[in-house]
């Protein structure tokens, strides 16, 4: 056995998985095969959730008995509903979110039930009530009434109803959607391989997206988006931009939004989410941001040759469509849960402890001396 080190586990195979895969010979992120690219154009997440809770996509029947079910689910309980009224308004919806699902378990039939069949149900419930916990304290956190689920939407439909009383243009409801199959899942990333960890100790589906939301919060994995929408108004206009990343450079500060420890040719996603940021954008006649991440972009890559993530063209997108910033990543939780659900079942299903081990460097054997 070798005793070399990976700091945080690089380079380090620690399981095989059939969700998804980075290809590098076509350098893009695939769901059980399929380009994220090709999912964006040719399909709705409504289908993408049920390629990876399933397997393969659905056929016409399978999609609306699995949209039926979606939205039946919707509802959350008054109790939560109450809960969720009660939350401090100074608290992050992160939290916010962590809790909610926390509680999602307590009132959950099948919360001790580990089987595919249960844990199949309970990922169906979160993936539609987890957008209505979210929904909810987006509005009570503005001092308004909670907008309960509408069946007769569509996913993406219902999220923006819930949020603001009603559904944005064609153009914008297909920017979110496509945000939502990008942010659905990545592989062995940090929350996935939390939610995995939790789960081989044979815990359950709603402890382990718990874990993986207390994750996914910080601003080294999903919180990048709510940083990159920071630094944007922090810039305040392109005429600062250069300016600004060449400081950033030369003070050594963290850039939010460039680089991935996957990705060395570029993350494959963004062009797509880049096109639909500059749609959404036009949508709403503001040239400014565009042109900001533009300037940011091109001086990272001449100056230090990295390239932006999906946070970066995320992150302004969702700024555009009006969601409070620090909202940005419990939207990444509505997507991203469809991924986490299906590595959790599949954990189960060859289930083996994850336990690694660590070189010690403290002090050496030593007494008590009194």
């Amino acid at each position: 056995m070798s005793d070399e080190i990976k700091k945080g586990l690089i380079g380090v195979i620690s399981d095989e998985t059939k969700v998804s895969e980075v290809m590098p010979e076509i350098n893009s992120l695939t769901y059980r095969g399929y380009t994220v690219q090709d999912l964006c154009a040719k399909c709705k997440f409504e289908e993408v959730a049920y390629l990876l809770l399933h397997d393969d996509l659905p056929n016409s029947k399978q999609l609306e008995d699995f949209e039926k079910e979606e939205r039946a689910n919707r509802p959350i309980s008054e109790n939560l509903k109450s809960i969720i009224k009660n939350y401090p308004k100074n608290a992050h919806p992160m939290d916010t979110t962590r809790t909610s699902v926390s509680h999602m378990g307590l009132e959950d039939p099948d919360t001790a039930d580990n089987s595919k069949e249960a844990n199949m149900r309970k990922s169906m419930r979160l993936l539609a009530k987890i957008s209505t916990a979210v929904a909810a304290n987006f509005r009570v956190r503005k001092g308004q009434d909670i907008i309960d689920p509408d069946p007769k939407l569509g996913f993406c439909e219902n999220f923006f109803n819930m949020c603001f009383g009603k559904v944005p243009s064609p153009e914008v409801v297909k920017a979110f959607d496509v945000s939502m199959t990008l942010y659905a899942e990545h592989s062995f990333n940090a929350s996935t391989f939390t939610s995995r960890v939790i789960t081989s100790s044979l815990s359950d589906l709603h402890g382990a997206v718990v874990g993986g939301i207390a994750s996914l919060k910080g601003p080294l994995h999903g919180g990048a988006n709510e940083a990159v929408a920071h630094m944007l108004n922090e810039v305040g206009s392109p005429d600062k931009a250069e300016k600004f990343i060449l400081n950033r450079i030369k003070n050594k500060e963290l850039i939010m939004g460039f680089g991935h420890r996957v990705y060395r040719n570029g993350d494959s996603r963004v062009p797509t989410m880049t096109e639909y940021y500059h749609k959404t954008a036009e949508y709403y006649q503001n040239k400014e941001l565009p042109e900001i991440s533009k300037i940011l972009e091109e001086t990272m890559l001449r100056e230090k040759n990295i390239k932006p993530n999906l946070d970066f063209p995320a992150g302004p997108t969702y700024y555009l469509m009006g969601f409070d910033i620090d909202f940005f990543t419990p939207i990444f939780i509505v997507s991203r849960i469809t991924g986490w659900s299906a590595h959790i079942m599949e954990q189960f299903e060859n289930n083996k402890l994850i336990r690694p081990l660590s070189k010690y460097t403290g002090a050496p054997h030593r007494k008590i001396e009194k």
